[in-house]
């Protein structure tokens, strides 16, 4: 799949508000099934599989981030876990380009003007 036609799924896909963490970490995000994303899920992993995703940490948890345009995207189950006929949820969230792209560390709120002056953890 070309860029163009993932990011023609991602303009398509019904985001909404993750408004469990709006004060602690904006963010949006699409559930595979139920929201019927399932090509946009399976074109997302397909650019981890081919080795595009970017490791980072929030806070303690590892985890792997895909950049697209001006979001970062990323799964709560590992992509090579994921199933046909299973709800999985994507999640993204506007780039800072910044540290925090990569690294979230204590004192972080995802916030634009909440940026911690102490080094991110490399650890």
């Amino acid at each position: 799949m070309t860029v163009r036609q993932l990011t023609e799924l991602i303009s398509r896909a019904p985001w909404r508000e993750a408004v469990t963490y709006r004060d602690t970490w904006p963010h949006e995000y699409v559930l595979s099934e139920k929201d019927g994303q399932q090509e946009l899920l399976e074109s997302v992993c397909e650019r981890f599989r081919a080795g595009e995703g970017v490791a980072g940490r929030f806070f303690r948890m590892k985890n792997s981030y895909l950049f697209i345009g001006d979001h970062k995207y990323w799964l709560m189950t590992h992509w090579d876990r994921i199933e046909p006929g299973v709800n999985y949820v994507l999640n993204r969230a506007p780039l800072y380009r910044d540290r925090r792209d990569f690294v979230i560390q204590p004192g972080d709120t995802g916030k634009p003007g909440d940026y911690p002056s102490d080094p991110a953890f490399r650890g």
